[in-house]
């Protein structure tokens, strides 16, 4: 496989890319409800000769390749939108409160166009290709359960790949930056603690146990995990975001909650952090009369790269893109590697199998496209469409190649 003719018929799919992205954006759906997007990205593999299967709740799965012996890589795009009421003013926008926010519609209409360069290429792929059209990454679900289906399995994955489309990026759109080798995304955690005091009537509090002063003591003692209890190299990041209870100003209630989520960027990190959470909620509680009982809810692992496939994958895309489009989070961080703070499911792949996480970029602030993901007016370029559907493909058929 030589990069310039793949290229070329990449840039050739750009206006079915976009029909497909605009299509995918006009009609966003949430979490494991997405019965529109699901059949329509089945309807899209089914015209170009696959044998889509359904994996989990609502994640699709097909192959191409295996006619020729070899290993398999996966390759991944997530479906799901977020529960955001659009503000932007394009003429595809989505009327029903949900928005493509993060720019998965963009991931799936780049892989369905990979889908396409690897579907007439199919007699050239040394081995076999798996794709990945993952449901409810926004909840850290998706994947898990898709992978909890078999996704790995029949045939093994040997290596997997994911991207994901950046707006407000100073560079060209479809330049590419290949993640540092080691954790590039952080474990995410979202925990509840229930104060359970005992309501009296405002005017006599000695009759029974506020919730409220216990849980406003937890909120501030907790902070004293990331200040007094974590080295300076162990990076956490602990966030109470709601506090509810109460429904009147002269009355004490029965209960109190407290709703938070939590960052870590190693497993230890992660398990320590969780048990201090239940001691010191619990622990205060008690020393107000109250009980605390803590649940995590919803949450991932961290996002591993592996190191020989960030070199395969610098590698490959330079020799897609040219150097002057594809670059290393290390070497665009003078050495360093830089972190980000966003969580990502794909985590539970990279946990199983060799993995590497690519970030594509669409949407420079200069160009009007200045808002961040998840914002109800971030836009992304689809002039990065066709870089990226190339690099689905292309590493894809590279990575097999050099590893028969």
């Amino acid at each position: 496989m030589t990069p310039e003719p793949l290229m070329r018929e990449a840039k050739e799919l750009e206006q079915t890319l976009v029909s497909h992205r605009r299509y995918l954006h006009a009609h966003a759906e949430v979490g494991f409800a997405l019965t529109d997007t699901v059949a329509y990205v089945r309807q899209a593999l089914t015209d170009m000769g696959y044998a889509p299967a359904d994996c989990g709740k609502a994640g699709l799965v097909a192959q191409v390749g295996g006619k020729r012996p070899g290993k398999v890589f996966l390759l991944r795009a997530d479906m799901d939108a977020l529960p955001i009421r659009e503000e932007a003013q394009v003429a595809f926008r989505c009327e029903g409160g949900r928005m493509h926010a993060c720019g998965h519609d963009m991931h799936t209409a780049m892989l369905l166009g990979a889908a396409g360069l690897l579907k007439a290429h199919e007699d050239e792929i040394a081995g076999t290709v798996k794709l990945m059209f993952q449901p409810a990454e926004e909840t850290f679900e998706g994947s898990h359960d898709m992978i909890e289906a078999g996704l790995l399995k029949n045939p093994d994955v040997d290596a997997a790949l994911m991207m994901h489309v950046m707006a407000g990026m100073p560079f060209a759109p479809g330049t590419v930056i290949v993640s540092p080798p080691g954790v590039s995304a952080p474990a995410a955690d979202y925990f509840d603690i229930c104060v359970q005091g005992a309501g009296c009537h405002g005017s006599m509090p000695n009759t029974g146990v506020d919730p409220l002063t216990a849980a406003a003591h937890i909120l501030i003692a907790l902070q004293e995990i990331s200040a007094r209890e974590l080295a300076m190299g162990e990076r956490a990041v602990l966030t109470v975001g709601k506090m509810t209870g109460g429904t009147a100003a002269n009355a004490i209630p029965d209960t109190a909650t407290l709703s938070g989520s939590m960052r870590t960027f190693d497993e230890q990190t992660r398990s320590y952090i969780k048990e201090r959470l239940r001691q010191i909620s619990c622990g205060i509680a008690a020393s107000f009369r109250a009980q605390a009982t803590v649940t995590f809810g919803t949450g991932c692992p961290t996002l591993t790269n592996n190191e020989q496939l960030c070199r395969c994958a610098e590698q490959y895309t330079a020799e897609l893109l040219g150097k002057e489009m594809a670059f290393s989070a290390v070497a665009l961080n003078r050495g360093g590697a830089s972190k980000a703070a966003g969580s990502e499911d794909f985590a539970y792949v990279s946990q199983e199998v060799p993995s590497v996480m690519l970030a594509l970029a669409a949407g420079q602030p200069e160009k009007g496209f200045a808002y961040p993901q998840h914002h109800p007016m971030v836009q992304f370029d689809e002039a990065a469409l066709a870089n990226g559907c190339a690099v689905y493909a292309y590493t894809a058929m590279r990575w097999l190649e050099e590893h028969q």
